[in-house]
């Protein structure tokens, strides 16, 4: 298995979701302020989503993107291998994420690994929780990781406890960043 998250399938569960919801192309847009367009686009794979939109996807439906690509991979096993861990990658933005411990039912937290290549910004505009917590781990390089009007420079070895509320924003140093994310 290589785990790489597939587009097609990735687009058939924003679908479903929106169905499940009963919410329509224009209600979803006006909700994530995504456009009508990009989404029928996106809910028949014609493009690949970045993860700024997914994020507002994600915040709009009030679950994290981990959460989201549980429902497009399915329940993983206890010990999850690393040519296993599904990856998604968000070409545009220079963006990879790596599911290290993806979320389970009846477990409140989850491991992402993140990396942005050199120079590269991912922004969000809200959280998809109000209060969410995050405990970030720098692996390499460094980034600036900006939430609530606050900004915190991120170095290798260093670590940072933050709870979300509002809009939020990743951006990596000359040097790129690579880092994990516990999420509660």
């Amino acid at each position: 298995m290589d785990g790489d998250v597939s587009d097609r399938k990735l687009a058939d569960r924003l679908k479903a979701l929106r169905m499940e919801r009963g919410l329509s192309l224009e209600a979803l847009a006006e909700d994530s302020g995504v456009s009508r367009a990009t989404l029928s686009r996106l809910e028949n794979a014609e493009v690949s989503p970045t993860a700024q939109v997914l994020g507002r996807l994600c915040a709009a439906y009030g679950l994290t993107m981990s959460r989201l690509m549980l429902m497009v991979e399915g329940e993983g096993a206890a010990v999850l291998r690393a040519k296993d861990q599904p990856v998604w990658h968000d070409r545009k933005s220079g963006f990879t994420r790596r599911a290290v411990l993806p979320p389970a039912q009846g477990f409140a937290g989850e491991v992402v690994q993140g990396e942005l290549q050199p120079g590269a910004t991912i922004t969000y505009d809200r959280e998809p929780r109000s209060g969410i917590e995050h405990y970030f781990v720098m692996l390499a390089g460094a980034m600036t990781f900006s939430s609530g009007g606050q900004s915190f420079d991120l170095r290798a070895g260093d670590s940072l406890r933050v709870k979300l509320f509002g809009a939020t924003a990743f951006a990596a140093s000359a040097d790129g960043a690579k880092y994990l994310i516990f999420v509660v």
